[in-house]
């Protein structure tokens, strides 16, 4: 009898998640749904299937819920965690000094604690199953950070340090840790307006040129990289141009950035 393969997501009733669960499924993996919607983890779960897939109402600020679900989860699992997908995250678009306090702790506790939170309660299981991964899902954001998302830009870098840091801890247990950067993804985010407009954020990019890339594309990405021997991928050809700019022409960047804020 075949093995079937366990995945935990969080954020899994839209988006990014969303997407990804139903990759996995499609591939023959039991899917743990994490989310705070419960009406969205009810459409996923129909989506998915009860046969390749459980939902687990999970805040991932909370520490204890995080070890009460992957308990459930992996006992569920037959005992395996092969791959964690820490993809929840939230934005709060603005300059530093007009976002509200809870908009800024909300993006820290959700975007870094709840990562390390997850990593955290995962690493036993993942410890425990032959070739497990740890995939983290930062952004391009944490390539440069843009004006007007300082502080999810701050979560974002913190992430792929978090990355690299538990790629060198986990190594010796056969762990492999993977950091996600998207460019910027159609999902919920950008459904939000934009800083001084009634345009969503996603509306806004768009009519400025920029290029805005599918859930799929995203999903595409985290499969891959299940495959690859690197620990960082990125999202979108923009995003991979964005990370050769940063890296050779550091100066040209930050001339964009400052003149974008000069307008």
């Amino acid at each position: 009898m075949a093995i079937r393969k366990a995945v935990f997501i969080t954020g899994a009733a839209s988006g990014i998640g969303l997407a990804a669960a139903k990759r996995f499924a499609r591939e023959g993996w039991f899917v743990g749904l994490a989310d705070i919607d419960p009406a969205g983890l009810k459409a996923a779960l129909d989506a998915i299937g009860r046969d390749r897939a459980a939902t687990y109402l999970l805040d991932v600020r909370d520490r204890s819920a995080w070890d009460d679900a992957l308990s459930i989860f992996t006992t569920a699992a037959g005992g395996r965690l092969d791959v964690l997908l820490n993809n929840a995250g939230i934005v709060a678009a603005g300059n530093l000094d007009v976002q509200s306090e809870a908009d800024i702790d909300r993006q820290i506790d959700v975007n870094l604690k709840g990562v390390i939170n997850g990593a955290r309660a995962a690493i036993p299981y993942l410890k425990q199953t032959s070739g497990a991964q740890l995939v983290n899902i930062a952004s391009c954001a944490g390539l440069y950070g843009a004006p007007g998302m300082s502080v999810y830009a701050a979560t974002k870098f913190a992430v792929r340090g978090l990355s690299q840091a538990l790629e060198g801890e986990l190594a010796p247990s056969g762990v492999a840790v993977k950091c996600i950067l998207p460019w910027f993804v159609e999902t919920p985010i950008l459904s939000a307006a934009a800083p001084g407009s009634n345009q969503s954020l996603s509306a806004t990019l768009r009519t400025g040129g920029v290029k805005v890339y599918t859930t799929e594309d995203s999903t595409s990405t985290i499969w891959n990289a299940l495959r690859s021997k690197r620990r960082e991928h990125i999202v979108g050809a923009k995003g991979k141009q964005l990370a050769f700019l940063v890296r050779f022409f550091p100066g040209l960047i930050r001339r964009q950035a400052l003149r974008s804020r000069a307008r």
